[in-house]
């Protein structure tokens, strides 16, 4: 198998070490400084380095653009036009409506699916790179209506056995999300340190040392500017959404605690434990693997509409197959999801959709 990595860095570099060491796979890169370039080869998170994008994706089965969130329409389209029609072409960006519509009018836009790895470090380069990053990682992939079938399946199977969680979610979906749980954050985290500076400088004497619930919550704050100037450009509607609904959220705890009732105030705070209880479970679902077989026509889109309902649902896909019939017109889909009780939501969500779904003897 052959894997192109556009872009060296933490993600990257961590997919070029992840895509030799799961999957054997001869993995080629390319990354417009050459100091980086030559240093991912050196520590091995590439086989080859090449000199442009279309040496690198020349015969990838899989190709991932792992740019900054700016850069990554022109270089995605490159990928598309210098890649064969085999090839499904990726990204790791934290937005994507942005991305999506900007490729839309190409021919071959259906050979892009978006994708975005939940994961990163403290650190970042090529050097702090290692396969591990990705291992159990969430990885959303965002198809379109007009998204192949036959990409999204290699795609989704490529994640999988990077050891990551793919997932599928609609472009639009993924950055309100991601707005919420990963933009907002950081939005955050600047203005309370605004506030905690103005603070300082009003005060006749210095402000006493911040304590480490300070520092916890203000970790991010100025983070890389030039890589979340582009992030918040992209996703603005949802960001700032965002802030308006925290603002509000912010308004109503401080009536509630101006108001002095400090029975009401511990019931805040137990509920608010309560709520980050239920964000930080893990989403796995035990039990043996279930193999649903799914009869579908073969029109454009059947593949995404199929695994973005399932997402939506919160069942999550561990493997999928394509099974074309030979006339090409009709075909199956194999799906597998962990516990019976998971294989009876997703048997509901895909017959709501008018397919006709059957459990397969001895799919677990």
């Amino acid at each position: 198998m052959r894997i192109a990595v556009l872009g060296v860095g933490l993600i990257g570099g961590s997919i070029g070490f992840a895509a030799r060491r799961r999957l054997d796979a001869e993995v080629t890169g390319f990354d417009p400084d050459s100091a980086r370039l030559e240093r991912a080869v050196e520590l091995g998170a590439l086989d080859r380095a090449t000199g442009s994008v279309a040496e690198a994706v020349e015969d990838a089965e899989v190709v991932f653009c792992a740019a900054p969130v700016g850069a990554l329409a022109e270089l995605a389209a490159a990928a598309l036009a210098a890649s064969g029609e085999e090839a499904v072409v990726s990204d790791v960006g934290s937005t994507k409506r942005a991305l999506t519509g900007a490729l839309a009018a190409r021919d071959d836009a259906t050979r892009f699916i978006g994708g975005h790895p939940l994961a990163g470090a403290e650190t970042s380069g090529v050097e702090n790179a290692r396969a591990e990053l990705l291992e159990g990682a969430r990885w959303y992939l965002t198809p379109t209506e007009s998204s192949s079938g036959l990409h999204y399946d290699r795609l989704q199977r490529t994640v999988a056995d990077l050891g990551a969680r793919p997932q599928a979610i609609d472009p639009e979906t993924h950055d309100r999300l991601m707005a919420t749980v990963s933009h907002l954050p950081h939005v955050l985290a600047n203005v309370l340190v605004q506030q905690a500076a103005a603070a300082l400088s009003e005060e006749s004497e210095r402000l006493p040392e911040v304590g480490t619930s300070f520092r916890d919550t203000t970790r991010v704050a100025g983070a890389n500017p030039a890589i979340w100037g582009d992030i918040f450009a992209t996703n603005r509607e949802a960001v700032a959404a965002a802030i308006d609904a925290v603002g509000e959220r912010l308004l109503e705890a401080a009536a509630l605690i101006r108001a002095g009732d400090q029975a009401a105030v511990a019931e805040w705070h137990h509920a608010a434990g309560d709520d980050r209880r239920r964000l930080l479970e893990s989403d796995l679902i035990g039990g043996d693997l279930c193999e649903l077989r799914i009869a579908v026509e073969n029109r454009p889109g059947t593949v995404a509409e199929i695994a973005l309902e399932l997402g939506r649902a919160r069942v999550n896909i561990e493997d999928m197959a394509l099974y074309p019939a030979p006339d090409m017109r009709t075909g199956a889909i194999s799906i597998w999801v962990a516990g019976t009780n998971e294989a009876a939501r997703a048997a509901e969500v895909v017959r709501g959709l008018g397919h006709s779904i059957s459990m397969v003897a001895g799919g677990g």
